[in-house]
């Protein structure tokens, strides 16, 4: 991967796009690493949580290539907008808990790469936005999608109609992020938060992140049916013996196995 850093920091995984000269905009290359890094991420047993954020003090990600789309034909175009949704979709549906540490602007691909991970954190100086249809096209990597079921149709049709970005405090204040912080505080703040996580049974956490998940595309009769299957599939795993053990002896878990 030549345009994504990746550290291992204990059981969290640290993923940095690494373009900072182009602001970290998406373009083919790029898509093609993070691709790279979900797989590898995926074969590691022991990342039990990803942190994704974007290298300078700019930019998370500015945007996808404008000067890579400008030039595509109408067929081009809709396979570079599918080559994009199968990353970021392959990135959401990653088993384990992602975590998007946005440090910059995060505007069109950069937007919807944020909302493609489980858990979105800004500095206060990160701007949000789907500038797409003042450049004459739609969001073209989930925004229309994802915005939508995270912020309510009203807000997110409001947002890419106008093409307005906004900025941290109103990005809190509709639900697209969940904390603003600092920016000398937001990476140990999201590397915290994925260590807590990571400090819980990675199992449970991944049926939760599955339950959540598939619940939300179904209505609420299949929905608890889900959670049934993967509220069982936890017993008699070493992680559920341990922890209800250290819960009943009164004494603090020892480390969870993923098993």
């Amino acid at each position: 991967m030549t345009n994504v850093l990746l550290e291992k920091k204990g059981h969290v995984a640290v993923a940095t796009i690494n373009r900072p000269r182009a602001l970290n905009a998406l373009n083919s290359e790029v898509l093609e690493d993070l691709n790279e890094l979900v797989d590898l991420v995926n074969a590691d047993s022991e990342i039990y949580a990803l942190v994704l954020t974007g290298s300078g003090e700019k930019a998370f990600v500015a945007g996808a290539d404008i000067g890579e789309m400008s030039t595509l034909t109408q067929e081009e175009g809709e396979a570079f907008g599918k080559k994009g949704n199968d990353v970021f979709r392959k990135l959401e549906t990653m088993p384990i808990p992602t975590i998007a540490a946005v440090n910059g602007f995060a505007l069109g691909g950069g937007c919807e790469l944020s909302m493609a991970c489980d858990i979105r954190l800004c500095s206060e100086a990160a701007v949000f936005g789907q500038p797409e249809t003042g450049l004459g096209i739609t969001p073209g990597f989930g925004g229309t999608q994802r915005l939508a079921r995270l912020i309510g149709p009203g807000m997110a049709k409001q947002l890419i109609y106008s093409a307005r970005n906004i900025k941290a405090p109103e990005a809190l204040r509709v639900g697209l992020v969940n904390a603003v912080y600092p920016a000398e505080e937001l990476m140990p703040a999201a590397e915290k938060l994925a260590a807590t996580i990571a400090a819980n049974a990675p199992i449970a956490v991944r049926a939760c992140k599955k339950a959540i998940n598939e619940g939300l595309e179904v209505g609420m009769d299949e929905a608890v049916v889900i959670e049934e299957k993967l509220f069982g599939s936890c017993f008699g795993t070493a992680d559920q013996k341990e922890g209800m053990g250290a819960f009943l002896e009164k004494r603090k878990h020892e480390p969870y196995q993923n098993k």
